[in-house]
């Protein structure tokens, strides 16, 4: 069987990393006999540069035409414009709500080599294992908007449908990590949060007895990710605070660069990309950290590829390489984002961490 992958590099550091995660791809192929072919678009910033949308329709005529798709980043100091009418970031919300990519799954998991460089307690973050579900494609992010010189508004919508449909989805991962679901609201303040609250108690009574659930305030939810991260198996949550709270949650291991992503709809076809952007301030210094983008390839293996053996060897590969030193310098490494791409292809076939670390 031949598996379709689409590369989308876009703007900033995204092309450095791209490089590290289709030489992981190719590797992960020969070792494993796979048919993969590899494409690649244009989205972000460089679509515009090249063809004056942020998302052109041969790029998302590749998407939907591929089994998964990996994105670098989008965005740079040159399209910042708040106020531009065009923008980097339009293109990424529009490919989500186009493929229908409803469910974003940010996993939080602090190396024991790394707790030393969070900027809090190594033992408050030693054994964090959390998994963010954020609703993607509603919310005040895509909400009717009016803009003027003196007033300004963003309407903030949800159905029932598009709650229950990434509860379901959170709910099914925090059965399969025999965890805790946190569902984060402002439910004392919001009538959308009171609607979220409302639908997943629901949810959780009928279908998911046996998982344990409890609901927090966004607010408090915020003190607890620094104040006590351990507490947390698998939070869902709406678009806004998911946004917020998993760039948060991100520093938990010491560096944006190490978190990867997972986008997710009602088929098979999935987005995946590291959490870190563009990072503009780095690009093209060739110190960027790969292995955000290549825990999203082993994510896409995971969740679009069926192919979950794969995905832990990657997974494993990229933490041997950590405990090995073998990393860049946002997390106490000195290698290139070259050199520390291969040395993670270097240690698929080694196995410092028990399996079930990466079930």
């Amino acid at each position: 069987m031949s598996l379709k992958i689409l590369i989308l590099a876009g703007d900033g550091i995204g092309p450095e990393v791209c490089i590290e995660a289709e030489a992981l791809l190719g590797e992960i192929a020969r070792q494993n006999g796979l048919d993969l072919s590899i494409e690649h678009a244009l989205i972000g910033g460089a679509a515009m540069e090249a063809t004056g949308v942020p998302l052109p329709d041969e790029t998302l005529a590749a998407c939907r035409e591929s089994d998964a798709v990996l994105l670098g980043a989008v965005g740079g100091p040159q399209w910042s414009d708040p106020n531009a009418t065009i923008r980097p970031e339009q293109g990424l919300l529009k490919l989500r709500e186009e493929l229908g990519l409803f469910a974003n799954l940010r996993p939080v998991r602090v190396h024991p080599s790394l707790a030393a460089i969070s900027p809090l307690k190594p033992e408050l973050v030693a054994n964090v294992d959390i998994m963010v579900v954020r609703e993607l494609t509603g919310g005040i992010y895509f909400g009717e908007k009016q803009e003027g010189d003196d007033y300004a508004s963003d309407l903030c919508a949800y159905s029932r449908e598009e709650i229950e449909r990434v509860v379901v989805q959170a709910a099914e991962l925090a059965r399969q990590r025999c965890g805790v679901l946190t569902l984060v609201d402002k439910a004392n303040v919001l009538a959308t949060s009171r609607l979220w609250r409302k639908v997943t108690t629901e949810i959780m009574a009928e279908r998911y007895p046996d998982v344990p659930f409890e609901t927090m305030l966004v607010d408090a939810a915020a003190m607890f990710i620094v104040a006590d991260p351990g507490r947390f198996n698998v939070i869902v949550t709406e678009n806004l605070f998911g946004d917020i709270l998993t760039d948060e949650a991100s520093m938990l291991v010491g560096s944006m660069g190490m978190l990867p992503s997972a986008s997710l709809g009602t088929g098979r076809t999935g987005l995946y990309e590291p959490i870190h952007g563009s990072a503009p301030d780095i690009a093209g210094k060739g110190i960027a950290n790969p292995f955000g983008i290549m825990a999203s390839v082993g994510m896409m293996f995971r969740y679009s590829l069926a192919e979950p053996e794969i995905a832990t060897r990657i997974e494993r590969a990229i933490w041997s390489a950590i405990e090995q030193g073998e990393c860049t310098p946002d997390i106490g490494g000195n290698l290139s984002t070259s050199q520390a791409g291969a040395a993670a292809r270097d240690c698929l076939g080694e196995y410092f961490f028990p399996k079930a670390v990466f079930a």
